[in-house]
């Protein structure tokens, strides 16, 4: 799990940076600046639950594995598909329905956080 977890964040992350530029470079001009801003947070949330997804990783290796780390990782990694990758579509394309799932993102990423809580103040790690 540990470095399934590494992993992942690895590749959230590169591909946080590789969207972050193409957002940068090459959608200035063609997006209004209020949908420049929404893909803009979808990048910030995408960042930052790559790193998320990173130390879920450490502290598997660190603390042990556990189911709560599991899920604190599969929700950080669903969530930033389901979130980010809702925005970015959002942005770009104008589908206005897709706020509607963003949401759902939002929630897995905040029941992950609470995951991570959960098992460093766990006595067991289950």
């Amino acid at each position: 799990m540990s470095r399934t977890f590494i992993a992942w964040g690895s590749i959230l992350m590169a591909l946080s940076v590789a969207i972050g530029a193409f957002g940068a470079h090459m959608l200035e001009g063609m997006i209004t600046a209020d949908e420049l801003a929404i893909y803009e947070t979808g990048v910030q949330y995408h960042m930052m639950h790559g790193l998320a997804v990173l130390i879920t990783g450490i502290l598997a290796k660190v603390l042990g594995e556990s189911r709560k780390l599991f899920w604190a990782g599969a929700l950080f990694i669903a969530g930033t598909i389901i979130f980010s990758g809702s925005l970015y579509v959002l942005s770009i394309s104008g589908i206005k329905w897709l706020g509607a799932i963003t949401p759902i993102g939002g929630v897995s990423f905040i029941v992950g956080w609470l995951m991570l809580m959960s098992s460093a103040l766990s006595r067991r790690n289950a």
